[in-house]
Formats: structure tokens, C-alpha cells, sequence
């Protein structure tokens, strides 16, 4: 299941990549206009500055922009970026990989398998997804 922060932040990007090309709008505008607490937005767009896809300028016209054009901007990115691996199970996490404790074999596991058909159809949707193409739906 999609968390509260990740759904919150691809609202936020979206919002941000609406609005005039390097224009920072403030925490409060984007709050406001997407109904997300303002406390928690903070948390979010903290976390998409420290990883590069937004800069902010401080002061009484200062606010959050991207950093990247949209089209550049892909799910798999925002993905991994607030919500961790994008797989259901660690054992099939290409970036997360962990073997799981109850399984002695993973090529013969049923869930391994389904797991991975699973992954492999996610990344295709969110590698081929980017912010603009949210913007443009």
C-alpha cells in the first residue's frame, strides 16, 4: 500500500511542476491548495530537497521549486526516494535485496516468483511514468 507521504509528495511534485519554471511557492500554497498538513509537507519536501529533486529559497517570496525539468522526474525515483524499495519483499528488491529467513530456496519459492513478475511490472509502469506525464493526465 502506497503511504500517506509518498502519495502526499507526488501531490506536492505535481503541484510544483504546475507552476511557472523556477518560481518558488511556499509550503502554506502547496498545503493549502492539496490539503495536506503543513507539518508534515515540511517532512516531505525536506526530504525531496536533501535528495536533489527541489531547491528552496528562503525569505518573504521564497518557498520550493523543482530542481529538474518534469519529463526528467521519474516514479521510480520519487519512489524510491519516500517510500524505500519498491518491491513487496525484500528477496526480490534489486536495490534492497535481503534473502528471507523462511526460505531455503528461492528458485523453487512461489512467492519468490510471483513477487518478481510483481516488481518487474511496477518498475515498467513507474520507470515509464515521469512528473510530466502526471501533469499532462
Amino acid at each position: 500500500m502506497l503511504s500517506k507521504k509518498t502519495k502526499y509528495g507526488i501531490k506536492a511534485l505535481t503541484f510544483l511542476a504546475k507552476q511557472e519554471k523556477n518560481r518558488p511557492v511556499s509550503i502554506a500554497t502547496i498545503s493549502k491548495s492539496e490539503n495536506i498538513s503543513l507539518k508534515f509537507l515540511e517532512s516531505i519536501l525536506l526530504t525531496l530537497r536533501k535528495s536533489g529533486l527541489l531547491g528552496s529559497k528562503k525569505g518573504k517570496n521564497g518557498g520550493y521549486y523543482l530542481l529538474k525539468d518534469p519529463r526528467d522526474i521519474k516514479m521510480t525515483s520519487v519512489m524510491r526516494i519516500l517510500e524505500g524499495p519498491i518491491a513487496m519483499v525484500p528477496c526480490v528488491s534489486l536495490n534492497y535485496y535481503e534473502k528471507c529467513a523462511d526460505c531455503p530456496d528461492e528458485e523453487a519459492c512461489s512467492v519468490n516468483s510471483l513477487m518478481i513478475l510483481v516488481r518487474d511490472s511496477t518498475l515498467k509502469i513507474f520507470g515509464n511514468t515521469s512528473l510530466a506525464d502526471l501533469v499532462n493526465s
